[in-house]
């Protein structure tokens, strides 16, 4: 009886995760890339995206970083040399993340900015793998970005290490007189 007591709340926590994996099963099957485009379009339902749709939209290599918390090499990356004036948006989701005017370059392969533009639009979380603590940067919606460290220039002293994969980039539109 004395094992009982222990077993019943075991299963009922197995019972759960199991109603939780169909759960996801069937909403994996409930959104088809044309209705996660519409909803990337419109900016909303954004983490009612699954990955197996993610998986769908994405380049592998992008699939990787985003949603598998990847990283590119160094130096290899699209926007880290990049000087145009404009927004950066997370690749998927397609959320304005950083500006043109926090960017910087630090030397690391990676683009880095030293401040959020978009703070609405961006998550950190501590990060343990690699059996040290590091902050992660997400986006809104889930999306892995990079990290960020306390070694970049003032005036926040940040340096968000993103990598170019987990980006887009909108150009300013130039005023017209």
């Amino acid at each position: 009886m004395g094992n009982l007591r222990f077993l019943a709340p075991l299963l009922l926590v197995f019972a759960t995760l199991s109603a939780c994996t169909e759960a996801e099963h069937e909403r994996d099957k409930s959104m088809t890339a044309a209705q996660a485009r519409e909803n990337i379009a419109a900016g909303t339902n954004l983490t009612a995206i699954p990955k197996s749709v993610w998986r769908q939209l994405l380049p592998p290599d992008q699939f990787e970083i985003l949603w598998e918390k990847g990283t590119e090499r160094p130096f290899t990356g699209k926007w880290l040399n990049n000087k145009a004036e404009g927004v950066y948006v997370s690749a998927g989701c397609r959320l304005p993340v950083f500006s043109s005017s926090h960017k910087y370059k630090s030397g690391t392969g990676w683009p880095s900015f030293w401040d959020v533009a978009h703070p609405e639009n961006v998550v950190l979380k501590d990060d343990y793998s690699w059996g040290l603590k590091r902050t992660e940067v997400l986006s809104a919606c889930g999306e892995h970005l990079g990290h960020v460290f306390k070694d970049g220039p003032g005036p926040t002293g940040l340096r968000y290490c993103l990598n170019s994969l987990a980006l887009d980039f909108v150009p300013s539109v130039a005023k017209t007189e």
